[in-house]
């Protein structure tokens, strides 16, 4: 049984906590909040032994074998750093850090630690999402012409929504990091590197109201991302990616190939792990719904999806730190998902193409610091 401490209590008490309760190898022993009354009501109604206001105490407990982070972006860097420096196992929520740099830190410094470290990137592990993967490795579609990726939501779309850190740049706000952060993944995970990008970042809602003050108070992140891409086999890739609209197809992904259409998405505005379906069309046939394999469905259905998938993360984490091994994903692909959103923003000011890096080069690189 594998301890298990919880730092961030919004997500964290929505889909982390039940899904270590329910993991039949891990045990939630732990809490984190800044403000210890608040941990330890949390603990309380959670029926949890210990609650902390700092993460060094959480280290510290003789109990706590592993940290799962899923604070707000901008906590991630010095939180996981003294997981990791502890010698504790981490499961960070992406996106990882605020740039790239800070999170081949703690990738390097959980290899040093001879640490698990892996991302939350759930969708490597929602049904339908592995039938597509299967079906683009048997060769499907053929020679891949085309990618056209649209994940539309309306999450951010309401004006009253009040500012907090999603609002806020500095604090790794906005929907590239918040959706393009798990789109650079499985990009990566689907069809391979990418060679460069194209990026134009926007914000439908300019100023949102301060909870505090009452005042309206200026919003610096991005609410919606145009990104263009080659990928490293010349590929092109489109994707659009929105957090303010009402779109009736929430999320997309459409591979045309020479052979055939593959394509999987879901209509599902309130949950978006649940209702993903697969659709193939091969040369002269119509496009269809293939039915996904028994074997590859949640063995529960959890009311909330998310807790479904993640109950999938924990097992691959669990088994990864049973044998003393890193498995995929690792901080390895949380690194490549911030430099593309890194080099995302840099092409958006610029308004050029940039180049992407191969991820050995960038990972063996030295970073001079000031």
């Amino acid at each position: 049984m594998i301890g298990v401490a919880i730092a961030g209590t919004g997500f964290g008490q929505k889909v982390h906590i039940p899904a270590f309760k329910a993991h039949p190898q891990t045990e939630v022993v732990a809490v984190y909040h800044r403000d210890l009354n608040k941990a330890k009501a949390i603990a309380d109604s959670h029926n949890i032994p210990h609650a902390c206001d700092t993460i060094a105490n959480i280290v510290a407990l003789p109990e706590v074998q592993a940290v799962s982070i899923s604070t707000p972006p901008f906590l991630h860097y010095e939180m996981a750093k003294t997981v990791l420096k502890a010698e504790k196992n981490l499961l960070l929520e992406k996106p990882v850090t605020l740039n790239a740099t800070e999170a081949k830190e703690l990738y390097q410094l959980a290899k040093e630690r001879g640490v698990i470290a892996t991302v939350d990137f759930e969708f490597r592990f929602v049904p339908g999402w592995q039938f597509f993967a299967e079906l683009l490795l048997e060769g499907y579609v053929g020679e891949v012409r085309l990618i056209r990726i649209d994940w539309l939501g309306s999450s951010r779309a309401d004006t009253s929504r009040p500012w907090n850190w999603y609002s806020s740049k500095d604090k790794g706000g906005g929907a590239l990091g918040s959706l393009g952060s798990h789109t650079f993944d499985y990009i990566h995970w689907l069809f391979g590197p990418v060679r460069r990008l194209n990026a134009y970042l926007s914000t439908a809602i300019p100023t949102r109201v301060d909870p505090t003050s009452g005042e309206f108070k200026p919003v610096n992140t991005d609410d919606t991302c145009m990104l263009a891409l080659e990928l490293a086999n010349g590929t092109p890739c489109q994707v659009s990616i929105s957090a303010v609209v009402h779109a009736p197809r929430t999320h997309w992904v459409e591979v045309y190939g020479d052979r055939g259409t593959l394509i999987v998405g879901s209509e599902n505005q309130k949950d978006y792990i649940h209702g993903f379906r697969v659709w193939g069309s091969q040369l002269g046939k119509p496009l269809t719904e293939i039915e996904i394999p028994n074997r590859l469905i949640f063995p529960k259905n959890h009311a909330d999806g998310r807790i479904s998938a993640f109950m999938r993360v924990i097992d691959q984490w669990v088994q990864a730190i049973d044998r003393k091994q890193e498995s995929t994903p690792s901080l390895r692909e949380g690194v490549y998902s911030q430099l593309l959103m890194d080099l995302a923003h840099e092409s958006h000011a610029t308004a050029s193409w940039v180049d992407v890096p191969e991820l050995e080069s960038f990972l063996s690189s030295i970073n001079l610091k000031e």
